[in-house]
């Protein structure tokens, strides 16, 4: 692995709304109803002037296509061409001189390569954009390969007493790193050779899994969906915020029809590029020595396989019984509110239509929203919200050309950027609160500087979920009535739901796909019946807790961390119920968390999941702890919700 610069991977903090539906935003299923054709959502947003992020006034470039952006990237191959001269093969002697050296390129990289991505995210429709993206980042992973694939190596193979001594030695300036040092080493038994990693990391730009994930995903960008032939198509984003709000049960039903018909036609692109993700990620699991599927990415997020396995077993059966009992109980809830008589997937985020809060709402109360529910948990959180919206650090609209979903990227020595695709929902509040929790986890965080700012991603998910929880918890305790609370919790439990249990079905998902392709390639049909396979584990069979799965057969093909992170979904899972252990904690013992949970944010990586949490008397890897997270969490809400459905007379 080359360089920290990972920062691709490890600062980019996307949420897929497809993936997580709900997880990542919505803290009220606010209703909005929109037909399947509208006009394209970047005239909307120029309407509604939705603000754009100032990426040129932050990092100085004039445009992707900058000759100082060239420029920069040669004084930074000269830099890496220095380190290889002055370092290799001295790493036992002189480790401190080339580490602060590593993280200077590091910062200077950063900035190069993250503007260019973050401006070709909101113009994946521009070929020379992603042209030039691709060119920049060819010429990286040549430098990389080339000059920087011994540092990591043998900052992992260096002996232990070479290390003690150095430490010895420079026990604050050399201490400092020792989280990043510990990171890189814990890689040593997986490490291939110099030769090897270096071939890997510069022919990564010209071909293999890489390229056709690239290819996945502006593909995906591109697609637009149509209810009728001839009629003006709409990208997936706007599609997807139309079934979802949708009062009417037939424009649900509607919209879902549209999406998967649409992605019919994709399926052979998205199964190639998943082949070519799990063929790879099979060859390199054994090249590499790990035993498990998910080794390799628990080893990344610093938790133990069986810490994980724990995880996933305690969704598999408190999870998906309290997922039973939800959908059974929103049934019933549609059914008096609605009329529904038949509940299908389509079905599955609908709103509860009931009460008196607002269904829409504009940038400025979406802003002020969010910056309320901070404020009442902790100032400090709310200040710094208030200065990436102030600093036009948020690119709001749901354009066309833009990279779908919402995500959060650091870049290092500028600071965070938050892409949204916003329309006016509750459900996009949320996503801002979200987001802007991954911010200021961030910003506190940047104190332990760019080789460990970025949290393991076990906590990466801790400030923005519980960011999303505050702002719902302030906006429930300020509900008109009993009819809007219980609409607040239903929604609220959709997204845990989607967070947790769908998440681990997704990452059965993923373990069917990679199981079955260490024997060949895979068909788009065999991949359409792991996907259905799966949603029965977690679901039910059809007329068990869904009367229909009619029309779901293809949205395995836009579910991006598939391709992008294999086995990333489960972390999802893992900071939901970690979050809401701590939100328990805190709704026992207010006085003091602010100031612990603060502390938590500004460690980084410098502290291991466990180390963190041990503060608030949590334990992740103790026997019980996923069940009793579980319990507490998604078990709390529901003895509300169905207490509140009862007394309104909509359940028995």
């Amino acid at each position: 692995m080359a360089l920290s610069l990972a920062n691709a991977a490890r600062t980019l903090v996307r949420t897929n709304p497809a993936l997580r539906s709900a997880s990542a935003r919505r803290a009220i299923r606010a209703v909005r109803t929109m037909a399947v054709s509208t006009e394209p959502a970047v005239e909307a947003a120029k309407a509604t002037g939705q603000p754009r992020w100032a990426l040129e006034h932050h990092f100085g470039y004039d445009s992707p296509q900058s000759n100082s952006i060239d420029k920069d990237l040669d004084a930074i191959e000269a830099q890496c061409k220095a380190l290889k001269a002055d370092f290799e093969g001295k790493m036992a002697t002189d480790l401190l001189a080339a580490i602060e050296a590593y993280e200077q390129i590091d910062i200077a990289l950063t900035k190069c390569l993250s503007y260019v991505s973050l401006a070709s995210d909101t113009a994946l429709d521009d070929d020379d954009a992603q042209k030039r993206k691709a060119g920049l980042f060819q010429r990286y992973s040549g430098i990389a390969g080339n000059e920087l694939t011994f540092f990591s190596l043998e900052l992992a193979d260096l002996p232990q007493e070479a290390l003690d001594a150095q430490l010895a030695a420079e026990p604050e300036k050399l201490g400092k790193y020792r989280a990043f040092i510990d990171e890189t080493r814990r890689s040593q038994p997986y490490n291939l050779s110099k030769s090897v990693e270096r071939a890997l990391t510069v022919r990564a730009p010209f071909a293999g899994k890489g390229k056709v994930v690239e290819f996945y995903g502006n593909e995906l960008s591109r697609l637009r969906f149509t209810e009728k032939e001839g009629a003006e198509g709409v990208n997936m984003e706007v599609l997807l915020a139309n079934m979802t709000s949708s009062k009417e049960a037939a424009t649900r039903a509607s919209c879902m029809r549209v999406l998967n018909d649409g992605l019919k036609s994709f399926e052979r692109v998205a199964a190639l590029s998943l082949n070519m993700v799990a063929g790879s990620w099979h060859v390199e699991n054994a090249e590499r020595g790990f035993k498990e599927l998910r080794s390799q990415r628990n080893l990344g997020n610093n938790v133990p396989d069986e810490v994980v396995d724990s995880l996933l077993g305690a969704v598999r059966t408190t999870g998906v019984d309290y997922c039973k009992r939800y959908y059974a109980l929103k049934k019933s809830i549609l059914k008096e509110t609605q009329g529904l008589e038949t509940f299908g997937w389509s079905d599955r985020n609908a709103a509860i239509d009931i009460g008196t809060a607002s269904d829409t709402y504009t940038w400025p109360e979406a802003v002020d929203i969010v910056r309320a529910g901070y404020e009442k948990f902790s100032p400090t959180m709310a200040g710094l919200f208030t200065q990436m919206v102030d600093e036009k650090r948020i690119d709001v609209p749901a354009a066309n050309g833009k990279r779908g979903g919402a995500y959060c990227s650091s870049a290092y020595g500028v600071g965070p950027f938050q892409l949204l695709n916003f329309t006016g929902t509750m459900r996009d509040v949320a996503t801002l609160a979200h987001e802007s929790g991954h911010g200021a986890h961030f910003m506190l965080s940047y104190k332990q500087g760019i080789l460990q700012f970025h949290p393991p991603l076990t906590l990466a998910e801790t400030a923005s979920i519980f960011g999303e929880m505050i702002v719902f918890r302030d906006l429930l305790a300020k509900a008109p009535s009993d009819e809007d609370r219980l609409a607040m919790l239903m929604g609220k439990i959709d997204d845990i739901i989607n967070s947790v249990v769908r998440q681990c079905g997704f990452d059965a998902f993923e373990e069917k796909v990679h199981s079955k392709r260490a024997a060949g390639t895979l068909t788009p049909d065999e991949m359409t019946k792991a996907w259905q396979e799966s949603m029965v584990e977690y679901y039910g069979e059809e007329g068990e807790v869904f009367d229909s799965y009619e029309n779901t057969s293809h949205l395995w093909t836009y579910v991006s961390h598939f391709h992008n992170v294999p086995f990333y979904v489960y972390s999802y899972a893992f900071a939901d119920l970690v979050v809401g252990s701590l939100y328990g904690v805190y709704a026992e013992q207010p006085e003091g968390f602010e100031e612990k949970l603060l502390e938590l944010l500004s460690a980084g990586g410098v502290k291991g999941f466990k180390e963190a949490l041990e503060p608030f008397g949590l334990d992740p890897s103790s026997d019980t702890f996923w069940k009793d997270s579980l319990d507490a969490h998604l078990g709390s809400l529901m003895e509300e919700a169905e207490a509140l459905s009862a007394k309104l007379g909509y359940t028995a």
